[in-house]
């Protein structure tokens, strides 16, 4: 056929990071996950909050009278080694490669090689890995023997956290039932009242964002489209919603619906996060581990293409006074599933 990709591709150091793995955790996309993204940093990876001293002034008087630096939160994020690998069948992959590059017209289908072909397919394989680490991020449990295992995500770390203490991570209400009218905007109401005071504090510093599930947004959405006196809301119900906000805080939906939350990864339905967007961050390494590589090449053996990216990542949070979460009930575990 003339169409089958040889040309093996191996990025390492330096190539890893600014041809594949940069434009991953940068730009729009990255930013708009509403959390901290950590590439690359020293093993092992650190999140930091600094808190600003509350009272810096003294009355005048000769001398150095010195004060309390201000204080600093640390934890460390595990990262465990990952790999993604794909493999493709000839005609498929070239289809999917085609569909990259078919309206560039520099391109000659008939020698499919050099930078277009490069770009096309590393972009189709950091699609993949980009999707991959978002939803683990979410959904990663590592006692799970398939399916986002890799690294425990944020809802495995913050329900487990969930208490009463002032060292617990808080639930505000009880369960949240979507199929209520105006439900989202009075969970987000209660979450902004009931938070801990450090997490009120912050919304002064414009970094507080409700990271919610689609139901929930979609809820509020509903809830800010039904309002008929606002000139706001009759043009959003002709443009369309680009940010959502309650009461000058964004809603970002956090995009895993796509999931069965309930069925395969026992986690509550609906869901609703406040925090500080500092808070919560999704660390990925490809410096500080030995074999680091993203590698694509074609097996004649087997008559496919392949891809294999090897890499580290992880994800936490940092401090549980700074997270509020309303959730639904969570789903009961049957026999079935404790087997």
């Amino acid at each position: 056929m003339g169409k089958v990709i040889t040309n093996p591709k191996n990025y390492t150091g330096k190539e890893l990071e600014q041809i594949f793995f940069r434009p991953l955790v940068s730009g729009p996309d990255a930013l708009d996950l509403g959390i901290r993204l950590m590439y690359n940093m020293p093993v092992p990876t650190t999140l930091n909050f600094w808190k600003r001293a509350e009272d810096v002034l003294k009355k005048y008087a000769k001398g150095w009278e010195g004060g309390g630096i201000a204080d600093k939160y640390q934890k460390t994020i595990a990262l465990s080694r990952v790999k993604a690998e794909m493999g493709y069948a000839a005609e498929e992959y070239f289809g999917m490669i085609y569909e990259q590059i078919t309206n560039d017209p520099q391109v000659n289908l008939d020698d499919l090689s050099g930078t277009q072909l490069e770009a096309a397919e590393t972009a189709l394989f950091r699609a993949s890995i980009a999707e991959s680490i978002r939803a683990t991020m979410w959904l990663g449990d590592t006692t799970r023997e398939s399916g986002f295992n890799t690294f425990d995500g944020f809802f495995k770390r913050l329900y487990a956290d969930i208490g009463a203490t002032e060292n617990d991570i808080q639930r505000i209400g009880t369960d949240l039932d979507m199929t209520q009218a105006d439900a989202a905007e009075d969970a987000f109401a209660a979450m902004l009242r009931e938070a801990p005071e450090a997490l009120r504090a912050m919304k002064s510093q414009g970094r507080l964002v409700f990271l919610v599930t689609r139901d929930v947004y979609e809820n509020y959405e509903d809830t800010l489209l039904s309002s008929p006196n606002l000139e706001s809301v009759r043009t959003e119900k002709i443009n369309g919603n680009t940010v959502m906000k309650f009461r000058g805080i964004p809603v970002k939906d956090i995009g895993i619906d796509a999931y069965d939350l309930k069925t395969t990864y026992q986690l509550p339905e609906s869901c609703a996060i406040l925090t500080d967007s500092r808070n919560l961050a999704l660390a990925v390494n490809t410096n500080d581990y030995p074999g680091a590589e993203v590698r694509m090449w074609y097996n004649p053996d087997e008559m496919e293409n392949r891809q294999r990216a090897i890499f580290m990542a992880g994800c936490d949070y940092l401090l549980p006074e700074l997270i509020a979460v309303a959730h639904s009930a969570k789903p009961t575990q049957t026999d079935d599933d404790s087997e």
